[in-house]
């Protein structure tokens, strides 16, 4: 596991060389608005008593991601790379209950937290701040509870979903946001609404 973590770390850094047909597509701007502390995913909870050296970290402050070209081929690449390394299986299938589970995929396998935290490990390791790298709940096009990763950029907030190797701004999903880490403490949750949605709508 921890070659094949470093393989496609390894795959990163050599795209960072070449140019994406990603980097060119035009990215609606737009961002979330992030409001009041509210509730922490259990799953949240469970994974920080199992790996307390993610959660026992300092409060720092907010940062974005400087989006130049090549930190977006990064996030393209790792969104890309994650999608096809993990194998899709239900909370209940792999992990065996209803509670939810969270945690990095260290048999291949998981759902949509395992991909979102798998990303956000990786990006971190290659030096990306940890207070833009956001693990975010929202609903999903059937209504269900769905687990992404939003990054902060200097051009706006970005989504890497494993739904879709493409990636997104916020109101190009079409999922209602619900909460996500605050970027100063990522114990801290706030609920969240979508400024570009409601940007669009008002038009």
């Amino acid at each position: 596991m921890v070659l094949r973590a470093f393989n496609i770390i390894a795959l990163v850094i050599a795209a960072l060389a070449f140019s994406s047909a990603a980097e060119a597509k035009s990215l609606k701007s737009g961002g979330l608005n992030a409001g009041n502390p509210t509730s922490v995913p259990y799953g949240w909870i469970d994974f920080c008593g199992r790996h307390s050296e993610e959660c026992d970290v300092a409060q720092l402050p907010a940062a974005e991601v400087a989006l130049s070209s090549k930190a977006y081929r990064a996030l393209d690449m790792v969104n890309v790379q994650v999608n096809a390394f993990i194998e899709p299986v239900s909370n209940l299938e792999h992990w065996g209950t209803v509670l939810d589970h969270w945690d990095y995929p260290t048999d291949g396998k998981g759902d949509c937290k395992i991909y979102a935290l798998y990303k956000r490990k990786l990006l971190m390791n290659m030096g990306y701040p940890r207070q833009a790298l956001l693990m975010t709940v929202v609903k999903d096009l059937q209504g269900n509870g769905h687990a992404i990763l939003t990054v902060k950029t200097t051009k706006g907030d970005l989504v890497l979903d494993n739904l879709t190797d493409d990636i997104r701004s916020p109101g190009e999903t079409g999922y209602g946001f619900i909460k996500r880490q605050s970027q100063e403490n990522p114990n801290i949750w706030l609920s969240l609404s979508d400024n570009s949605a409601a940007q669009a709508s008002a038009q």
